[in-house]
């Protein structure tokens, strides 16, 4: 098989699988536990503003995450689980970039 075919057979199977068609389709679901925005926060140090900053976000998103009107979810959610186990890794990345 070509890479064209090949990549062509990989289109043609997203398209169905995005068509509801999940025969054949290897579905891969990731679990990440809620986090204490709160909490995540002040372990690292920072203030709302410094937080919000460090991780790309506005300061109102964070307002919100940690009021609980809304919810971190995907990458954020993620990056928050990180920063909740070890709460220098962004710090620790940035300074390395």
């Amino acid at each position: 098989m070509s890479v064209f075919e090949s990549v062509s057979k990989g289109l043609e199977e997203a398209l169905a699988f995005a068509d509801g068609d999940t025969s054949g389709a290897k579905v891969h679901k990731v679990s990440v536990a809620d986090v204490d925005v709160v909490e995540v926060r002040q372990r690292t140090g920072l203030s709302q503003a410094e937080f919000a900053k460090s991780i790309g976000v506005a300061k109102g998103t964070l307002l919100n995450w940690e009021h609980g009107r809304r919810h971190p979810t995907g990458p954020a959610q993620v990056l928050l689980a990180l920063i909740a186990k070890k709460p220098s890794v962004v710090q620790d990345l940035l300074r390395s970039a």
